[in-house]
C-alpha cells in the first residue's frame, strides 16, 4: 500500500470501475477527459460528465511518479490509477451511475492530500449487475468470500491485541502475520473507508504526510525493533476498534463486477509495489505472508468472475489459470513450517523470480476489466 490511502472506494452511492481499458454500464457520450499531470500541476481538460463510464487518459509530464484520482465527498476514492511514471499515459474508467459533486487530483510523488480540482456528474444509470444475472451472481459470490475473510480478521486481529496487550511479545510475534493474512486477502475493500486504512495499515512514512503512525505496523516496530512502548496497549486497542469498523463496513458495500476486476489487478499492484520489495514489513521481514494473501484475493476475486471471463474470453481465463498456477508453485517453495521464509532470507535471484511471476500474471488480469465490461 502507499502511505496515503489507497482504494477502489467501493460506495453504495456511486458505482464505479477503475481499470485499464474497457467499459461497462451506459456508455459516456463524451470520449476520453485528458489530464496532464506534472509535478505542481493537474490538468484536467473537463469538469463535468454525464453519468455512466467516465474516462480519464491521464499523462505524466512531470519528473516525478504520480497517481490520478476520483473523489467522492468525504475523501472516498472512487476510482484510482497509480504508479504513473515519467512520459507514462494511462486510463481510469470510472462507472458512475448516480450524480454527484466530485474532486479530480493528481499527486506527484505519491503522496500527500494532491492537486485536487472540482468535478461534477450529471444525470443517471442503470448498475450493469440489473441486467446481467451471471454479474449479479460474481459480485454476491465475492460478497460472500469479503464477509468470510473479514470474521477471521476480527478474529485474529483480537488474538493479536491480547498478546501484545498482555506483553506475551512471542505469542503476538506469531500472530502479527496470521492476523494481517485476513486484511491483505481484502484489501481493495479494507482500503477504501478514509482514515481507517492508514490508521490500520500504514508504514512509518506516513508521518512525513502529518498522520499519527499507528496500527499493525507500530506494533511491528514495537514487537520487533524498539520493544513494548507505555502506549503499545493503547495502540493496540485503536487497532482493534478501526478493525471492528472495518468489519462492519466491509459487511454493508455494495460491490461491482468491474470492482472485482480492478482490486484483482490492484492486489497484484500491492504486491509489486510493496511485498517484492520488502517495504511492507520492513521490521518483522513477514512480507511473504502478505505476498500469499494479496495474491489469495486476487485469486478468489477472478474466481467469482470467471464464469463471465471464461464466457467471454476462454482464451484469457485459461492464460489467468495458467499464470496463477505457476505463482502459486513458486510461492509454495518459500514454505517454512506453517509459514513462510523472511524476506532476507531470500536470495536476488528469488526475489527476481517472484517479480517476474507477478508482472507475467498481471498482464493477462490487466485485461480482466475490459473483458468483463463489454
Amino acid at each position: 500500500m502507499s502511505t496515503a490511502t489507497r482504494s477502489l472506494g467501493l460506495g453504495s452511492l456511486l458505482l464505479l470501475l477503475a481499470a485499464c481499458g474497457g467499459g461497462g454500464g451506459t456508455p459516456s457520450a463524451d470520449g476520453p477527459i485528458a489530464v496532464e499531470a506534472t509535478d505542481d500541476a493537474c490538468k484536467v481538460a473537463k469538469n463535468t460528465a454525464g453519468t455512466g463510464n467516465v474516462t480519464f487518459e491521464v499523462t505524466n509530464k512531470g519528473t516525478k511518479v504520480t497517481e490520478f484520482y476520483l473523489y467522492a465527498e468525504g475523501d472516498r476514492i472512487l476510482g484510482e490509477v497509480e504508479n504513473i511514471g515519467p512520459g507514462l499515459t494511462r486510463r481510469l474508467i470510472v462507472e458512475v451511475t448516480e450524480a454527484g459533486k466530485l474532486q479530480t487530483a493528481c499527486k506527484p510523488g505519491m503522496k500527500g492530500d494532491g492537486i485536487r480540482a472540482d468535478f461534477t456528474v450529471t444525470g443517471d444509470a442503470k448498475k450493469a449487475t440489473d441486467s446481467d444475472a451471471k454479474l449479479a451472481e460474481a459480485t454476491k459470490s465475492y460478497q460472500r468470500y469479503v464477509n468470510s475473510q473479514a470474521d477471521s480478521l476480527l478474529t485474529k486481529t483480537t488474538e493479536f491485541v491480547d498478546a501484545v496487550k498482555a506483553g506475551k511479545v512471542e505469542d503476538a510475534k506469531a500472530l502479527f502475520p496470521v492476523s494481517r493474512t485476513y486484511w491483505e486477502r481484502i484489501e481493495p475493500v479494507a482500503e477504501s473507508f478514509g482514515d481507517l486504512d492508514p490508521r490500520i495499515d500504514g508504514r512509518e512514512d506516513v508521518i512525513e504526510e502529518g498522520l499519527e503512525f499507528t496500527g499493525y505496523h507500530r506494533l511491528e516496530k514495537d514487537l520487533w525493533e524498539t520493544g513494548l512502548q507505555p502506549d503499545s496497549a493503547a495502540i493496540a486497542d485503536r487497532l482493534l476498534t478501526d478493525v471492528k469498523e472495518i468489519v462492519e463496513k466491509a459487511k454493508a458495500v455494495e460491490l461491482t463486477p468491474l470492482q472485482l476486476a480492478n482490486g484483482a489487478k490492484e492486489l497484484l499492484d500491492e504486491v509489486a509495489t510493496g511485498k517484492i520489495t520488502g517495504e511492507e514489513d520492513r521490521y518483522s521481514h513477514t512480507d511473504l505472508w502478505d505476498f500469499r494473501a494479496n495474491v489469495d484475493g486476487s485469486q478468489a476475486a477472478i474466481a467469482a468472475l470467471r464464469p463471465v471471463i471464461a464466457e467471454k474470453d476462454a482464451a484469457l481465463a485459461a492464460t489467468v489459470d495458467e499464470k496463477f498456477k505457476a505463482l502459486d508453485a513458486l510461492l509454495e517453495t518459500h514454505r517454512k513450517g506453517d509459514g513462510f521464509k523472511l524476506y532476507t532470507e531470500l536470495s536476488e535471484a528469488e526475489v527476481k523470480a517472484l517479480a517476474e511471476a507477478v508482472d507475467a500474471l498481471g498482464e493477462p488480469i490487466s485485461k480482466v476489466a475490459e473483458v468483463v465490461a463489454r
